[in-house]
């Protein structure tokens, strides 16, 4: 089962306060292991501060007050842009048709410029997992996991993602609960 370009939903049964309540969008997911960001949990970090941190001029409104993301507990101090279109950067992994999660400043610099991708986000930290690692949390009643769709991503503001990514499987959050059976 490969999911990249699918939506892991934490469950209310999920231990690890790194992802109460998240929606990680998985970027890439392989026998040796899968790695994501959380697409709904805003730092106190916009992007005009991030930018004058590695010396870049964001001037572009509404870009300069976008909020920076938590992507995860996953080397924090390093930053990922989620973009469409994927592009041509210097260190992209193309996840989707319309997808790319870029590492390089390049993008940044771009965007910077006025030519950078139309739709983004950017994270400091991303979620990864270890070789079958991620499955035994979905055994385990961890994560809903649903295919990806870029409109939650980027169009839905980010404190009503966690509730359209399960909308995308039809759950109601409400009905959520931390118990769970097997048949």
């Amino acid at each position: 089962m490969d999911l990249t370009n699918q939506f892991l939903i934490a469950m209310p049964s999920m231990e690890d306060p790194n992802f109460d309540r998240t929606v990680v969008y998985v970027c890439e997911h392989s026998d040796k292991g899968a790695m994501g960001v959380v697409i709904n949990r805003p730092m106190e970090l916009t992007l005009a501060r991030l930018f004058d941190k590695i010396d870049l001029r964001l001037e572009i409104a509404p870009w300069r007050d976008e909020p920076v993301l938590y992507g995860g507990p996953v080397q924090t101090e390093r930053g990922f842009v989620l973009h469409a279109p994927a592009g041509n950067y210097g260190s992209t992994l193309t996840v989707a048709e319309d997808i790319g999660l870029t590492t390089s400043k390049d993008v940044l610099e771009a965007l910077a410029d006025g030519n950078g991708p139309q739709r983004l986000l950017v994270t400091l930290g991303y979620a990864g997992w270890a070789a079958g690692q991620l499955e035994r949390e979905l055994a385990h009643n961890g994560w809903l996991n649903v295919t990806a769709d870029s409109r939650v991503i980027f169009d839905t503001p980010l404190t009503a993602r966690f509730d359209a990514a399960l909308k995308l499987l039809g759950v109601d959050p409400l009905h959520l609960t931390s118990q769970s059976g097997h048949a």
